[in-house]
């Protein structure tokens, strides 16, 4: 099969940033992953932490513990036992990093392709984003970002089925693309494809269980312990809340709060689309409708992680349409830059290091993350609204409902 040069491109672009991420995280690798050393050099990642605090080195089953389970999701921590099962190295967390470096730099390169597959003129923004080169190796959630954008590939060719399935698994590898779910029953409801919604719902329903049941009857109290951390949750680094909360403009105990602005989020979502951008093609109504799920489900979510820009990225590349959005893409990617130095600093000041940054000064850059993702979102919903606004126009112009799609203003 020939391999067109844009596809070699990209999958080179992502190799080099995969590699320019690995030399980051390589300084923690070659010293240990010593406090504060890990947050000074920025190079902190699950990947080394958890493999003796959760005794993945012991190959014990991650959700045998009552007390000491994976806090992942059934799947994330299969991967995390299966690979910690081919480690038989003296100096075991090394190697098991290399090897996870190794597994999520392949799906780096997978995902950047997806990307391209899905939109090509601008999945370049994926590979090339600061701040999603310094997040790669923190954890495991490219194994979710790759499967989810598989989804979202399978659900633009029309193969529902093995769309749900994709994202089934996932949902059982990360929970957060169940959000994605909600841009699935607008578009498909909205197109009056009931049948098909409830098929989709139930494919992936059924995919997630037919992980998560054998795991939840067998190691119960193992399995539920990332939902009740997640639950029980208070303000965390971050988020919003955390943000104010240092900034002394409330206290503690605002998780009904982040429910209800994602629930007020949702519903202005979902008019936006039925209102708004229900006039453009369905695969760019999915994929703007994605992209603002997942950012409202961060910004109002109790915690913040930075390789959460790895979940952000990737959807906003594949929901642009004008070449005039970059400037705005670019925007946000500054202010997720400067928050990954940031939160590092602020973790460093904590830590024993010289140098730090104050609470403040972080709950300051808290603000200015949030204000840069709500602009490059702002622009997405001008875009659909001026595509719609060219719609009207036209419809009012031909005398007739009916279009090409050059009349819908598509670019």
């Amino acid at each position: 099969m020939k391999v067109s040069k844009e596809l070699r491109f990209i999958a080179l672009l992502a190799l080099f940033a995969a590699l320019l991420s690995f030399a980051k995280f390589n300084h923690c690798r070659n010293f240990g992953w010593g406090s504060p050393d890990v947050y000074v050099h920025m190079c902190y990642s699950d990947l080394s932490a958890l493999y003796g605090a959760r005794d993945i080195n012991q190959d014990i089953w991650p959700y045998s513990s009552k007390e000491n389970a994976v806090e992942y999701p059934v799947l994330t921590g299969v991967v995390m036992w299966a690979t910690g099962l081919a480690i038989n190295d003296a100096n075991g967390y090394r190697a098991y990093f290399d090897l996870n470096a190794l597994l999520i730099a392949l799906l780096f390169i997978g995902a950047a392709i997806l990307a391209w597959q899905i939109r090509p003129e601008f999945a370049y923004l994926f590979p090339v984003a600061p701040a999603v080169i310094g997040s790669l190796y923190i954890n495991w959630d490219l194994w979710a970002v790759a499967s989810a954008l598989l989804a979202i590939y399978l659900f633009k060719k029309e193969k529902l089925d093995l769309s749900a399935l994709l994202l089934g698994i996932s949902i059982a590898i990360k929970f957060f693309p169940v959000v994605i779910l909600f841009g699935v029953g607008l578009i498909l409801k909205s197109e009056k494809k009931t049948q098909k919604l409830i098929r989709y719902f139930a494919i992936t329903t059924a995919t997630w269980l037919a992980f998560n049941l054998p795991v939840a009857l067998t190691n119960g109290t193992g399995w539920w312990r990332f939902f009740k951390l997640n639950i029980e949750r208070g303000n965390d680094l971050g988020s919003f809340w955390y943000a104010i909360s240092l900034l002394g403009l409330t206290k503690s105990g605002l998780g009904n709060f982040s429910i209800a602005l994602f629930l007020l989020g949702a519903i202005g979502i979902s008019f936006f689309y039925l209102k708004v951008a229900k006039n453009r093609s369905s695969f760019e109504n999915f994929t703007t409708i994605a992209f603002l799920f997942v950012a409202l489900f961060v910004t109002a979510s109790k915690v913040y992680s930075p390789q959460y820009i790895l979940w952000l990225t990737p959807l906003a590349v594949i929901a642009m349409t004008k070449r005039e959005e970059r400037s705005a893409f670019w925007v946000w990617q500054a202010g997720e830059a400067m928050y990954h130095f940031a939160v590092w600093q602020y973790l460093a000041s904590y830590s024993g290091a010289k140098f730090g940054l104050p609470e403040k000064v972080y709950a300051i850059f808290i603000l200015i993350r949030i204000a840069t993702l709500i602009w490059f979102a702002a622009r997405l919903i001008q875009t659909a609204k001026e595509a719609n606004g060219r719609l009207e126009g036209n419809t009012q112009a031909s005398g007739t409902g009916f279009l090409t799609d050059s009349a819908r203003g598509y670019s």
